[in-house]
C-alpha cells in the first residue's frame, strides 16, 4: 500500500505532473505543428507547472482534421451559387491578380463574382443606418451572424427590427459567438426564439465540452438579406460602435454588397449554420438570380481551424508580393507569422511605400505588448508605423496599388489566421481601392508617425517586457 504522507502525496503529484506533461509533448511534437508554435507550447508546459497544462487543455487542441460540413453539401452548395452567373457575365481575372485569384480559388473555392457594388463604411452610425433600412426592405429571409451582440441599445433597436420582419412573415436566422456574446444574457436570445426568430449560438460552450470548444471562435460578421444584399465586415452589434469608448470614437470597417456576390456572403452562411443548427438550407431562393449592380470583381475567403490551408493568411501574403507601389494596413492586433512579417519588410526593402496603422490605446494589453515588439524590425526594413490616437482603431483593411482593397473579420495575428472563423472580401476595382485609400488617409489625421528614433527612447522595461511577451506570440 502506499503511504500517502504529506511528503510521498507530493513527490507523487510531481511525478504524475512529469509523466503527463512528457506525454502532452510528444503528442505536440507528433502533430508536425509550426516549431515555432511547438517550441512556445513546451516552454509553456516546462515553465508554467500545471498552469501550463490547463492552458493547453483549452487552447491547444489541433482541430484541422474536423470538417463543418460534407464535400457532397459544399459542392452542392458552390454549384447553386456558381449557377447564379450567366456564362456571358463571366469575364477574364485582372491581369496582374490571375495567379492570386486561382490560388484563392483553389484553396478555397472561392469564386470569383463579377458585377457587384461595393459601398463602405467607416463608422457605426452610418452602417447601421444602412443595415436597418435594408432590413427593411427584406421580403423573404434575413441571415445575421455576429461575433458579438449584445444586449445593449443597439442589440435591442436591432433585435425589436427583426421581431417586426418575423411578425410580418419574413423568416429570421440569428446566428452569435457563444463566447464572444458571453456578456449578453441568455435569456435576451431565449426571448428572441420564442418569438419567432431562429436563434443560434456558434460552438455552444458547456463544461463538459469547453476544452475543445472556447479556443474555436466564430468571429464572422455576415447579414444577407433575401439573397440579395449583403453586409460583411469588422463590426460587432453593441453600442461603442455609436458611442465610442472612454479614450475616443471605436473606429471599424463594415462594407455593403449588391451584386451576385452575395451567394459568397450566403454560402459561408448556411456552411456555419449546418453546422450548428444541423440544418441545410438549400432551397433555391436562398440564391436568386441578381442583375449587375456595379463593376466590382469580388472573391469571399473563408478561413478555420477545420481548414486545410490558411486561405486569408495565404492570399494577404500573395498580394503583399504583387504590391508594386504602396500598401496599406490597418489593424488592431498585429503578431504575425513569420511568412507574413518576411513579406511585408520584403515590400518595403524593395521600394514599395508601406504603412501600418494600428492603436496607440488597446483593448487587450498582452496583445499589444506583443504587436509593439515587431515595429523596430518593420522601422528597419523601411515600413511606415502610425499610431492611431483618436480612440480604438478596429478597422481590418489592406490597400495595395489602387487596385485591390482585402477587408473583412481577420486581424493580423495567428489567431485570426489559424484559430479562428473568418471571413475576408478580396475586391479587385480601382474605385473600391480609392475609397479604402482616403478612408486610412483620413484616419492618418488622427494618427502619429511613429519615427524610430522617438521609439528607441522606451524604457528597458518595457523593451524587456516585449521580448517575453514575444515568446508567446505564435499562441495569441
Amino acid at each position: 500500500m502506499i503511504d500517502f504522507t504529506s511528503d510521498n502525496l507530493i513527490l507523487f503529484l510531481q511525478l504524475f505532473y512529469v509523466i503527463t506533461a512528457i506525454g502532452v509533448i510528444v503528442v505536440i511534437i507528433t502533430q508536425n505543428r509550426n516549431p515555432v508554435k511547438t517550441v512556445s507550447w513546451i516552454l509553456i508546459l516546462v515553465f508554467l507547472p500545471l498552469v501550463g497544462l490547463i492552458i493547453y487543455y483549452f487552447f491547444g487542441e489541433d482541430g484541422r482534421k474536423k470538417r463543418l460540413i460534407s464535400h457532397r453539401m459544399f459542392r452542392k452548395l458552390s454549384k447553386k451559387a456558381i449557377n447564379r452567373i450567366e456564362p456571358k457575365e463571366l469575364i477574364p481575372p485582372p491581369e496582374k491578380y490571375s495567379n492570386l485569384i486561382s490560388l484563392l480559388y483553389r484553396m478555397d473555392r472561392a469564386a470569383l463574382y463579377s458585377g457587384n457594388k461595393i459601398t463602405f463604411y467607416s463608422d457605426g452610425v452610418s452602417k447601421f443606418d444602412a443595415l436597418f433600412e435594408e432590413i427593411r426592405k427584406a421580403e423573404h429571409h434575413i441571415h445575421i451572424q455576429y461575433y458579438i451582440f449584445m444586449d445593449d441599445d443597439m442589440g435591442h433597436r436591432l433585435a425589436n427590427l427583426l421581431l417586426e420582419k418575423a411578425k410580418q412573415g419574413v423568416t429570421v436566422r440569428l446566428m452569435y459567438d457563444d463566447v464572444g456574446s458571453w456578456n449578453a444574457k441568455r435569456k435576451f436570445f431565449e426571448e428572441l426564439q420564442q418569438q419567432g426568430i431562429e436563434t443560434q449560438a456558434f460552438l455552444k460552450v458547456t463544461f463538459r465540452f469547453l476544452a475543445s470548444r472556447v479556443n474555436y471562435r466564430n468571429h464572422r460578421k455576415i447579414v444577407v438579406i433575401d439573397g440579395k444584399v449583403g453586409f460583411m465586415g469588422g463590426m460587432n452589434v453593441a453600442d461603442r460602435y455609436i458611442k465610442g469608448v472612454d479614450y475616443g470614437i471605436w473606429r471599424d470597417n463594415h462594407i455593403k454588397v449588391e451584386g451576385k456576390a452575395v451567394a459568397g456572403l450566403q454560402t459561408s452562411f448556411i456552411i456555419d449554420w449546418n453546422y450548428s443548427r444541423k440544418e441545410f438550407l438549400s432551397d433555391d431562393s436562398y440564391f436568386p438570380k441578381i442583375a449587375t449592380q456595379g463593376d466590382n470583381l469580388v472573391q469571399f475567403v473563408t478561413s478555420g481551424p477545420m481548414g486545410q490551408y490558411k486561405s486569408i493568411h495565404i492570399g494577404i501574403i500573395q498580394a503583399i508580393y504583387n504590391a508594386k507601389d504602396y500598401i496599406y494596413i490597418q489593424t488592431p492586433y498585429f503578431v504575425p507569422t513569420d511568412q507574413l512579417m518576411s513579406a511585408i519588410q520584403t515590400a518595403a526593402m524593395r521600394g514599395v511605400d508601406v504603412r501600418l496603422m494600428i492603436p496607440r490605446n488597446s483593448d487587450t494589453t498582452f496583445v499589444h505588448i506583443a504587436t509593439m515588439s515587431f515595429i523596430k524590425e518593420l522601422q528597419e526594413a523601411g515600413v511606415s508605423v502610425y499610431l492611431f490616437e483618436g480612440g480604438f482603431l478596429h478597422s481590418k483593411m489592406t490597400v495595395i496599388d489602387d487596385s485591390l482593397t482585402i477587408t473583412g473579420s481577420a486581424n493580423m495575428d495567428v489567431r485570426s489566421f489559424e484559430h479562428n472563423f473568418e471571413i475576408d472580401a478580396f475586391i479587385y476595382n480601382e474605385g473600391s481601392a480609392r475609397s479604402a485609400r482616403r478612408i486610412f488617409e483620413q484616419d492618418m489625421v488622427m494618427a502619429s508617425l511613429l519615427y524610430p528614433e522617438d521609439w528607441a527612447k522606451r524604457s528597458n522595461f518595457r523593451k524587456f517586457a516585449e521580448s517575453i511577451v514575444r515568446l508567446f506570440s505564435p499562441l495569441l
